[in-house]
């Protein structure tokens, strides 16, 4: 799920010190010496840590086993694929090996979008305004050679696979849908079919926590890139908008017309909202 669930934690609760993972031979000597934090905000099944050494950048190391280790490798491909096209972390390190995944990466600068709205309420609109702008060059950015498919279609596919094999988690739904079922989402999902996709670059979960700001209110960096694709806007509009309400629901109405979109497709958000309570 996108959502953000936060559980009132400090900012010194986002991460905590931590002991170095076992790691694979070709990581040891390279990872010696650094300093470990455990990153405790949407790792989605992974291990995340921040690595710190003084007098070098930090490092991210994203680790994880099976279905998680295949969400890894999504990722490191699509962080290929974007360098160079967006602001993405840089790769240092992908490692697959008996069934195991790690993905090592360049920190990017400033703080997540959510740590901005929550340290400074008073900035809000203009922190959305710079959301909105970036989320719309993203969009702009050529499909026609993504080799990343993350339209309703596929993801329906996918969602059904997960509803018949139990793995939708009803007690991590929204607010909006605490006490419902998983057969419940579905029906309410595919009752709003059909639906026309407009194809742009989709992040996948462009969420709070997934956008980096300066203290300027501008965006520095995105991460988390493991779902990106070519899919309908409102997927990633859903997904940010849906985010804005614990700051206030009038910063939905900021977002869009930053975006440049003044009516956006109510039915379109509502599907892509219940679509994503099925990852």
């Amino acid at each position: 799920m996108s959502h953000i669930d936060h559980d009132d934690r400090d900012d010194d609760l986002r991460e905590v010190p931590s002991a170095a993972p076992t790691l694979p031979p070709s990581l040891e000597p390279r990872l010696a010496g650094r300093e470990w934090h455990r990153n405790l905000v949407g790792a989605a099944g992974a291990q995340v840590y921040r690595l710190h050494r003084p007098g070098s950048p930090d490092l991210y190391l994203k680790q994880g086993d099976g279905e998680t280790a295949a969400a890894i490798a999504d990722e490191f491909a699509r962080l290929s694929w974007l360098a160079g096209r967006w602001p993405v972390p840089a790769v240092e390190h992908f490692e697959w090996r008996g069934g195991s995944a790690w993905l090592l990466t360049h920190a990017q600068p400033g703080r997540t979008a959510y740590e901005w709205l929550q340290d400074d309420p008073d900035r809000a609109p203009a922190i959305v305004a710079a959301l909105g702008r970036c989320l719309r060059q993203l969009h702009e950015l050529p499909i026609d050679a993504c080799p990343f498919n993350a339209n309703h279609r596929l993801q329906l596919a996918l969602a059904r696979q997960r509803l018949e094999a139990g793995l939708i988690d009803a007690s991590d739904f929204d607010d909006a849908r605490q006490g419902w079922t998983a057969q419940q989402v579905w029906s309410a999902l595919t009752g709003l079919l059909p639906l026309a996709e407009d194809p742009v670059l989709c992040h996948g979960d462009f969420s709070l926590d997934n956008i980096l700001m300066n203290e300027y209110g501008e965006v520095t960096g995105i991460i988390d890139l493991g779902r990106a694709g070519v899919a309908d806007r409102h997927h990633d509009l859903a997904i940010l908008s849906n985010n804005l309400d614990e700051f206030g629901p009038e910063l939905q109405q900021v977002l869009f017309t930053a975006y440049g979109l003044d009516a956006p497709d109510a039915r379109k958000l509502e599907f892509h909202l219940l679509l994503d309570e099925c990852f």
